[in-house]
């Protein structure tokens, strides 16, 4: 059953906001209560309210400060899930928290929250996430104690936090991308091989041998979750855009993740209605349709666009430098555009590839959300007033994963593959390979790379080799104003103050053509 949610007047969003506290509890007021979320919605409430309400309770669960009350923490269980290794020394009290291993916040915004303070933006370095670090109890770097001590840099990837403005966008981006993949392996016939084509990005090849078995040694750019096949199942060729090894399928998946491991907060549709998994006597954490309003607020959160300032000099270098990006290549991987048609602005929950452990579309109820609405936070993409048949996403990546790391250089590479199961020996091997960075929003989202510690693009730049090594080079070769004028193209890329209605705007905020013939030719 398909619902569309629709966008609501002033005064019917205000009445939303009654009908959700209305709906989600009906119990008084506690005198002393410290729950950061009194109130949860019920599962259905999310067909109740218009698309801004449900949106500003998503941004809710986002923001607040979760306590023990809610359930926050996880006393017996780890952030995968699993239950502790040593029951007998519970994360209680002092060791409820933990800054390597987790839980290591107490709100999602309290690492998605720059530029600007706004909720889901990108985190400073102190924000990083130490991945797979959570597979341990409690991590204390103590051997006396601890046989699986290793150190601060094998026990887990640093790795910063990204931005999400954009986020629904990029989702469909990917969706679509994952339909054409798998509409090209399904015409594949045992004894052929056809190329993985999409958006004119190659993945690679995909094979059936004789016998009808699956060939993906030479498909390229997915992880493996993607390319696991048997005699009898396909591989899945799933673009998966989320975390900067692309191993995650969705916003909501990302969500139910994320709650449990940060914050040891665990929502129901992963962990089972009045289930109480983790021994702190709180069930039902988050319900089926917070995690629903949670990734809508996240899937509608605003785009970044263009800031390019009034002076000439800089009005030129810009011009100048996004020509340069292009000459060098820097293209090939940061696609300047990629086309969503098929109303792929119609973003719907659940998707349609979520793994286990996540709703998905089997029987459930489908939500839609118009992300080209003028009711949300602006600013927004919009199909062309010529041809409303598609909109291009200026993101500046391929989805692909690329190693474009320096093989000699042993630092390079991270200690762990996240792409492999926790509890996996392939899991120490480590990793080289990387999500294509999103540069959409790049110019105000620093620090970059994936573990956040170049302070400026132009290292980061400069930190590229592997599969990136030619464009590097090329870069190097440029005259210092060529340098110089790619890096103030980048800078153009930001994330748009608060409600911004322009997608390109001067350094005083206001709307500004562009690009204009007597600067960029």
């Amino acid at each position: 059953m398909l619902r569309s949610i629709t966008c609501a007047s002033a005064t019917a969003i205000a009445l939303a906001a009654l009908v959700c506290t209305a709906v989600a509890g009906q119990e008084r007021h506690r005198i002393g209560q410290e729950a950061a979320v009194p109130h949860h919605l019920k599962d259905g409430d999310e067909f109740k309210l218009p698309l801004v309400a449900l949106v500003g309770y998503g941004k809710t669960l986002f923001s607040a400060n979760w306590t023990d009350e809610d359930g926050v923490g996880r006393p017996l269980s780890k952030g995968t899930g699993e239950p502790l290794s040593d029951r007998a020394h519970p994360l209680r009290g002092t060791r409820g928290f933990n800054r390597v291993s987790g839980p290591d916040a107490n709100s999602c915004q309290g690492c998605h929250n720059a530029p600007y303070g706004i909720a889901g933006g990108h985190g400073d370095f102190v924000s990083n996430g130490v991945e797979l670090a959570e597979r341990f109890d409690f991590v204390s770097f103590d051997r006396r104690r601890d046989a699986n001590a290793n150190s601060l840099e094998t026990i887990g990837n640093s790795r910063s936090t990204p931005g999400l403005f954009g986020a629904g966008y990029l989702e469909m981006l990917a969706r679509q991308m994952t339909q054409d993949l798998q509409q090209i392996r399904d015409s594949i016939q045992p004894g052929q091989s056809k190329r993985l084509l999409t958006q004119g990005i190659s993945f690679g090849t995909l094979a059936r041998r004789r016998d009808g078995t699956w060939n993906t040694q030479l498909v390229e750019g997915l992880p493996p979750q993607s390319l696991q096949a048997s005699a009898s199942i396909k591989p899945s060729v799933i673009v998966r855009p989320w975390r900067q090894s692309g191993s995650v399928v969705s916003l909501r998946e990302l969500t139910n993740t994320a709650y449990n491991q940060h914050l040891g907060i665990q929502t129901a549709e992963r962990f089972g209605i009045g289930a109480d998994p983790d021994g702190d006597g709180v069930v039902d954490e988050m319900t089926r349709a917070d995690v629903t309003a949670v990734a809508v607020f996240q899937a509608t959160l605003p785009v970044p666009g263009r800031v390019i300032p009034n002076d000439p000099d800089v009005e030129r270098a810009i011009a100048v430098g996004e020509r340069v990006f292009d000459r060098i290549r820097c293209t090939t991987c940061h696609v300047p555009a990629l086309r969503l048609n098929r109303q792929g602005w119609m973003y719907s929950e659940p998707g349609p590839y979520n793994a286990r452990g996540n709703l998905r579309r089997a029987g459930a109820r489908i939500l839609e959300a118009d992300l080209t609405s003028a009711a949300l936070p602006p600013p927004r993409l919009t199909r062309p007033p010529g041809d409303p048949t598609f909109i291009d996403v200026p993101a500046y990546t391929d989805f692909k994963l690329h190693d474009i790391t320096d093989p000699a250089d042993r630092s390079a590479a991270e200690p762990l593959d996240m792409n492999q199961p926790a509890n996996s020996p392939k899991v120490t091997l480590g990793n080289r390979k990387f999500l294509t960075r999103r540069l959409w929003g790049v110019g105000n989202q620093s620090p970059y790379f994936h573990h956040g510690l170049f302070t400026t693009m132009r290292r980061a730049v400069l930190a590229h080799a592997g599969e990136a090594l030619e464009q590097r080079k090329a870069f190097e070769r440029l005259v210092k104003y060529e340098q110089d004028a790619l890096i103030e193209f980048l800078k153009s890329l930001q994330v748009l103050p608060p409600s911004s209605k322009a997608l390109t705007v001067d350094e005083r905020g206001q709307p500004k053509v562009w690009p204009r013939a007597d600067v960029t030719q």
